[in-house]
């Protein structure tokens, strides 16, 4: 198995399919433009570093592709990460994620053991904003170093966790909020009570491609 593959998230009960997922509104996306370009399953899913197995469930919408395997895939097929998002976006106004089934997404944090899902997101506006369900256990590092366009708001769900921002610590714990100008350094610095779970609200200006 590839690394690209081991980054991906199955559902417990992939056959269980929604016609209206996000899955199935990517695998849509992925087939149409592998058939645009006149590739087969095998011919796409070794450019791109795929089984024909993944990339089979992945256009069936049986699993929940990470940015490593959406951006793999965009390469592949000569298209933005964005594309893949495209038409779920244009049908849909609103984005129900079911417990446990945010989109599992890399972020600078992953290599320290923070484990991101993405509950929603916004494509083709000016303001994007990105929801994520933080989770920090026994298995993660602090990085209080952290630092990106826009604002970011924290909603403490579980656990004690004490977070950076600049110069100043906070500590958190649940029912606790903290907002903040994301530019300046922030993260966890000291992880009190685990497990942590958190959500983390980024919202920043999209610059013009």
């Amino acid at each position: 198995m590839s690394k690209v593959e081991q980054l991906d998230y199955q559902h417990p009960h992939a056959t269980e399919v929604d016609d209206g997922s996000l899955e199935v509104s990517i695998g849509g996306e992925v087939r149409e433009f592998r058939k645009k370009l006149d590739m087969t399953v095998a011919e796409l899913a070794k450019t791109s570093g795929l089984s024909a197995g993944m990339l089979s469930k992945i256009e069936n919408g049986m699993t929940s592709p990470s940015l490593a395997t959406l951006q793999a895939l965009s390469r592949a097929l000569h298209v933005p990460v964005t594309s893949f998002f495209r038409k779920y976006e244009e049908e849909l106004d609103a984005t129900h994620v079911r417990a446990g089934q945010g989109l599992a997404i890399e972020r600078r944090g992953t290599r320290a053991g923070h484990q991101y899902q993405l509950l929603g997101h916004s494509i083709g506006k000016s303001v994007a904003v990105e929801p994520y369900l933080i989770s920090l256990t026994e298995e993660s590092d602090v990085f209080p170093l952290f630092q990106h366009a826009g604002q970011e708001f924290i909603y403490m769900l579980e656990g004690e966790v004490s977070y950076r921002h600049g110069d100043k610590t906070y500590t958190l714990s649940p029912g606790d909020s903290l907002f903040f100008d994301a530019n300046a350094p922030h993260g966890p610095e000291e992880l009190n009570k685990l497990p942590i779970r958190f959500l983390s609200i980024i919202v920043y200006t999209r610059e013009n491609d």
